[in-house]
């Protein structure tokens, strides 16, 4: 059985690792990428420099933590600047897709769910990782609702139907909706004073007391 975990007698952030690395430089261009990306979703176009800057920025993501474990330079740094490009991306785009004059548009409905979920999962990591004093992996839900975010981002971009947007947001929002309270679940079991837990080397959580 594993070792439990205990909780630090002073919470504190962990310690970050190294900054300028070749894989935090990815995830930085992802961050320089989101200005332009989402200027050109506002102005609608055109279509080709717009999804080259797109397809740019999903391999930045994809690369990004690859090359970390290539050259073992994996640091809580790169979480930190990988979930800040993602959350900021997905803002800046989704708002770009309320305000712009082209249709189809996201609804504001959608637009503040998404953007509520982000802010209330970096507020609950941000005191989990200060009590835990490591960064913890995503959960499933959550990476389920990128990626139905991203699916439905995608699908306004090309114009399509609006059965089609409309089946894409309720379904992305239904998992936003279920990430949101599943992450809160997790937040409340692990700032419990008397949680038993194991944090493995990825930093998934494993409670002992299931």
């Amino acid at each position: 059985m594993p070792n439990t975990t205990p909780i630090p007698a002073r919470p504190a952030f962990p310690e970050m690792g190294r900054f300028w690395t070749a894989a935090n430089a990815l995830s930085l261009s992802r961050l320089v990428l989101v200005a332009p990306i989402t200027w050109l979703v506002y102005r609608g176009g055109p279509i080709g420099p717009m999804f080259g800057l797109i397809a740019l920025a999903i391999a930045t993501d994809f690369f990004d933590g690859k090359v970390a474990r290539w050259s073992h330079t994996v640091s809580e740094w790169g979480k930190v600047l990988d979930a800040t490009a993602d959350k900021l991306a997905a803002a800046c785009v989704t708002l770009a897709l309320l305000t712009r004059a082209v249709e189809p548009n996201l609804p504001l409905w959608f637009v503040l769910l998404a953007i509520t979920r982000d802010a209330i999962l970096s507020v609950g990591g941000l005191l989990q990782t200060r009590r835990l004093g490591r960064f913890t992996t995503s959960l499933w839900s959550g990476k389920i609702a990128v990626t139905l975010l991203a699916l439905t981002v995608v699908a306004a971009l090309v114009g399509a139907p609006e059965r089609v947007m409309e089946a894409c947001i309720g379904a992305t929002a239904a998992v936003m909706l279920y990430s949101i309270i599943e992450y809160t679940i997790r937040f409340r079991r692990i700032m419990r004073p008397d949680a038993r837990l194991h944090l493995d080397e990825n930093g998934t959580v494993i409670f002992l007391d299931e």
